[in-house]
C-alpha cells in the first residue's frame, strides 16, 4: 500500500504542518512517510504545499506527480493541483473561500467548510485541522488515535494547550464530510 497526499495552500493556512501532522499519525501506525515541503520566500501569504507519502514499504522518492489525495485550501491550490489527482482519488476542497467546484467527474470531491467548522468548534485558527479531519472521514489512512497523538507530538510542550481545540476541529470536520 503507497499513499500519495498533496496539502496546498497559502502560507500561514497551516498546509506544512497537516502534512507533518498526517506523516507523524503514519509513522506512529508503523508505516514508512515522506514529507517534502514546498512554498515561496513571502511566506505568510505565498504559496505553500507538501507532498506526503505513505507506504508499507521503503519511500525511494519524496517527489509525488499523481497523487491519490490533494487537499486545496485555497482558489490557486486547487487551480494548480486538480489535475494532479489521480482517476478515483480524493479532493477536498476548502468550500469556506473556493466558490469554484470542481471539473473533474472522475475522482470523489469533499466541499469542506473549513473556516466555518473552525469557528463553530471555538478554534478559529484551526481550519487546517478541520478539512484534515475532513481527508480522513474519506481517506482510510490512519485511526483517529494516532492523528491525535501525532497532532500531539508535533505541537510539543509549548504549544500543548492548542490540542484540544485541534482535537475539537479535527472531529467537527470528519463529522462534516460524512
Amino acid at each position: 500500500m503507497t499513499k500519495q497526499f498533496i496539502f496546498a495552500g497559502f502560507g500561514g493556512q497551516g498546509m506544512l504542518l497537516i502534512g507533518k501532522f498526517t506523516a507523524m499519525a503514519c509513522m506512529l501506525d508503523g508505516k514508512h512517510v515522506s514529507w517534502l515541503p514546498s512554498y515561496g520566500p513571502e511566506m505568510r501569504g505565498g504559496t505553500a504545499n507538501c507532498s506526503v507519502i505513505v507506504s508499507d514499504e521503503e519511500v525511494a522518492s519524496p517527489l509525488v506527480d499523481k497523487a491519490d489525495v490533494v487537499v486545496a485550501m485555497n482558489l490557486p491550490s486547487l487551480d494548480k493541483f486538480e489535475s494532479k489527482v489521480k482517476p478515483g482519488g480524493l479532493l477536498v476542497v476548502n468550500s469556506s473561500i473556493i466558490e469554484r467546484k470542481s471539473v473533474r467527474d472522475d475522482i470523489t470531491v469533499v466541499y469542506c467548510d473549513a473556516n466555518g467548522i473552525a469557528e463553530q468548534v471555538g478554534n478559529p485558527k484551526g481550519a487546517n485541522v478541520a478539512i484534515l479531519g475532513a481527508m480522513m472521514a474519506k481517506a482510510d489512512i490512519v485511526s483517529v488515535d494516532k492523528m491525535v497523538e501525532a497532532i500531539r507530538i508535533e505541537l510539543g510542550e509549548r504549544k500543548l494547550k492548542f490540542l484540544e481545540g485541534n482535537k475539537k476541529a479535527l472531529m467537527a470536520g470528519m463529522e462534516a464530510a460524512k
